[in-house]
Protein backbone atom coordinates (compact mmCIF):
# COMPACT_ATOMS: atom_id res chain seq x y z
CA UNK A 1 0.00 0.00 0.00
CA UNK A 2 1.46 3.47 -1.02
CA UNK A 3 1.03 5.67 2.61
CA UNK A 4 -2.03 7.29 1.50
CA UNK A 5 -3.91 4.09 1.15
CA UNK A 6 -2.37 3.02 4.34
CA UNK A 7 -3.43 6.00 6.09
CA UNK A 8 -7.76 5.71 4.72
CA UNK A 9 -7.16 1.18 4.92
CA UNK A 10 -6.68 2.52 9.13
CA UNK A 11 -9.71 4.66 8.63
CA UNK A 12 -11.62 1.22 7.05
CA UNK A 13 -10.68 -1.42 8.74
CA UNK A 14 -13.15 -3.97 10.50
CA UNK A 15 -16.01 -1.43 9.63
CA UNK A 16 -14.74 1.47 11.57
CA UNK A 17 -15.93 3.94 8.98
CA UNK A 18 -19.68 4.13 10.02
CA UNK A 19 -20.30 1.01 10.37
CA UNK A 20 -19.71 0.46 6.45
CA UNK A 21 -17.78 -2.48 5.26
CA UNK A 22 -14.93 -1.64 3.29
CA UNK A 23 -12.26 -3.99 1.22
CA UNK A 24 -8.71 -3.43 0.24
CA UNK A 25 -7.43 -4.38 -3.23
CA UNK A 26 -10.83 -6.05 -4.18
CA UNK A 27 -10.82 -7.41 -7.92
CA UNK A 28 -13.83 -6.92 -9.95
CA UNK A 29 -13.33 -8.41 -13.37
CA UNK A 30 -9.75 -7.50 -14.52
CA UNK A 31 -9.51 -4.63 -12.31
CA UNK A 32 -8.25 -3.98 -8.48
CA UNK A 33 -9.63 -1.71 -6.85
CA UNK A 34 -7.82 0.22 -4.22
CA UNK A 35 -10.66 0.18 -1.84
CA UNK A 36 -14.52 -0.72 -2.48
CA UNK A 37 -17.96 -0.66 -0.29
CA UNK A 38 -19.97 -3.73 -1.36
CA UNK A 39 -23.20 -2.65 0.03
CA UNK A 40 -22.79 0.68 -1.42
CA UNK A 41 -20.75 -0.52 -5.01
CA UNK A 42 -18.27 2.30 -4.69
CA UNK A 43 -14.85 2.18 -5.54
CA UNK A 44 -12.57 4.31 -4.23
CA UNK A 45 -9.72 5.04 -5.77
CA UNK A 46 -6.91 6.66 -4.63
CA UNK A 47 -4.61 8.49 -7.46
CA UNK A 48 -0.91 9.82 -7.26
CA UNK A 49 1.13 11.58 -10.05
CA UNK A 50 1.31 8.84 -12.40
CA UNK A 51 -2.08 9.29 -12.38
CA UNK A 52 -1.93 12.46 -14.55
CA UNK A 53 -0.49 10.58 -17.71
CA UNK A 54 -3.21 8.24 -17.52
CA UNK A 55 -6.20 9.73 -17.56
CA UNK A 56 -7.82 8.19 -20.70
CA UNK A 57 -6.70 4.87 -19.13
CA UNK A 58 -8.85 6.02 -15.71
CA UNK A 59 -11.61 7.36 -17.48
CA UNK A 60 -11.99 4.13 -19.72
CA UNK A 61 -11.66 1.90 -16.53
CA UNK A 62 -14.07 4.31 -14.73
CA UNK A 63 -16.68 3.31 -17.26
CA UNK A 64 -16.08 0.01 -17.42
CA UNK A 65 -16.70 -0.41 -13.90
CA UNK A 66 -20.09 2.01 -14.63
CA UNK A 67 -20.86 -0.69 -16.74
CA UNK A 68 -20.88 -2.81 -14.09
CA UNK A 69 -23.06 -0.32 -11.75
CA UNK A 70 -19.75 0.40 -10.07
CA UNK A 71 -19.73 4.20 -9.16
CA UNK A 72 -15.75 5.62 -9.02
CA UNK A 73 -14.69 8.26 -6.78
CA UNK A 74 -11.14 9.28 -7.00
CA UNK A 75 -8.66 11.35 -4.65
CA UNK A 76 -5.12 11.85 -4.92
CA UNK A 77 -2.65 10.84 -2.61
CA UNK A 78 -1.98 14.65 -1.56
CA UNK A 79 -5.51 15.08 -0.63
CA UNK A 80 -5.17 12.39 1.81
CA UNK A 81 -2.42 13.31 3.47
CA UNK A 82 -2.83 16.59 4.04
CA UNK A 83 -6.52 16.88 4.94
CA UNK A 84 -7.88 13.37 5.78
CA UNK A 85 -11.14 15.01 7.09
CA UNK A 86 -12.17 16.60 3.84
CA UNK A 87 -12.11 13.20 2.36
CA UNK A 88 -13.65 11.17 4.93
CA UNK A 89 -16.23 13.78 5.01
CA UNK A 90 -16.89 13.66 1.11
CA UNK A 91 -17.19 10.15 1.54
CA UNK A 92 -19.30 10.21 3.86
CA UNK A 93 -21.76 12.36 1.96
CA UNK A 94 -21.23 10.16 -0.81
CA UNK A 95 -22.11 7.05 1.00
CA UNK A 96 -25.78 8.55 1.91
CA UNK A 97 -26.05 9.67 -1.65
CA UNK A 98 -25.57 6.23 -2.85
CA UNK A 99 -27.79 4.82 -0.13
CA UNK A 100 -30.98 7.50 0.02
CA UNK A 101 -30.21 9.25 -4.10
CA UNK A 102 -30.65 13.21 -2.03
CA UNK A 103 -27.47 15.23 -0.85
CA UNK A 104 -26.78 15.22 3.09
CA UNK A 105 -28.27 18.30 4.65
Amino acid sequence: MTPAEAVLWKEFRDGRFDGVPIRRQHTVGRFILDFYAPAHHLAIEIDGDIHDAQQERDAARTEALAERGIRVIRFRNDEVLGNLNAVLERLRRELHFQLHGEPEV
